[in-house]
């Protein structure tokens, strides 16, 4: 009958998560298992005494945490798709992505390379560990808040956990695409990694998917890009994870210019609008 509300139990679970919020939710359950398959993999490379036949382990330890960025992804859109949103699911969310984006490549990295030098690379380790927590509490804490400065004109604040992560990776892809040591240095991995996990604290604005508005004469060329890209991340994973780490590190002064450039008149509006004494 129309109008009528649900009955008592009717849709919705105790706790009050809808049957329609189990879809995206499962999902984010989804990539915690995945980022926490990583670390169980790890160990096992880690123990394997040929770096010849721990190589390829150590690739599934990256794509699992690969894979858990995508499903975090896709996630928070079937969230919105089905109007499922809740406080429970950001939540949930959030400590998903603790351990996929933190958690799981701080211990990878460690038992790849920093273990080599135990002090310095639990150090390194805990520290991007703690600064993917803090980034996530942070969110959290303003999640509700309407002053956001960074937000209100399209930007992120800071470097965000699953990019974090696929960044924090780069001596290793550097590694397996060129086989040298050197990328595989401790103090080499340790000073990336704890760069890395300042970024992700800092208050940087950095540029948003929302905020990416190509022109329209270049629509068609930005598809081309993104099929090309996807094609070379079937036959060349690596090399092309490589290329969109630099990539979205040389986006970084891209985004601070044209938050400069926003801020500005911003600046000058909210300055007319207050009132003289």
């Amino acid at each position: 009958m129309n109008g009528a509300g649900p009955r008592e139990g009717e849709g919705r679970l105790r706790g009050g998560l809808t049957l329609r919020a189990l879809a995206p939710n499962a999902i984010t359950a989804g990539a915690l298992c995945v980022g926490l398959t990583s670390i169980r993999f790890a160990i096992e490379a880690a123990a394997i005494a040929s770096p010849q036949q721990a190589e390829p382990v150590w690739k599934f330890c990256v794509g699992a945490v690969i894979l858990a960025g995508l499903l975090d992804g896709i996630d928070g859109r079937i969230a919105r798709l089905l109007k499922a949103q809740s406080r429970f699911g950001a939540e949930l969310d959030s400590l998903a992505d603790s351990i996929s984006f933190g958690v799981a490549p701080a211990l990878v990295l460690y038992l790849w390379s920093l273990q080599q030098a135990p002090r310095l690379g639990w150090f390194a380790a805990l520290a991007f560990a703690l600064c993917c927590v803090l980034r996530l509490a942070r969110f959290n804490a303003r999640i509700d808040a309407d002053n956001q400065p960074h937000k209100s004109a399209g930007f992120l604040t800071g470097v965000p956990a699953p990019v974090g992560a696929g960044l924090s990776f780069l001596p290793l892809y550097l590694s397996i695409v060129t086989g040298r040591p050197e990328f595989s240095d401790p103090r080499l991995v340790g000073g990336w990694l704890a760069l890395i996990a300042f970024l992700m604290i800092s208050n940087l604005p950095t540029l948003s998917w929302g905020k990416l508005r190509p022109r329209r004469n270049v629509r068609l060329e930005l598809i081309a890009l993104a099929g090309l890209i996807v094609a070379a991340l079937l036959s060349e994973p690596w090399l092309t994870l490589v290329g969109l780490s630099v990539a979205y590190l040389l986006l970084i002064p891209v985004g601070l210019i044209s938050y400069a450039r926003v801020k500005r008149p911003r600046a000058g509006r909210a300055a007319d609008a207050t009132p003289n004494p």
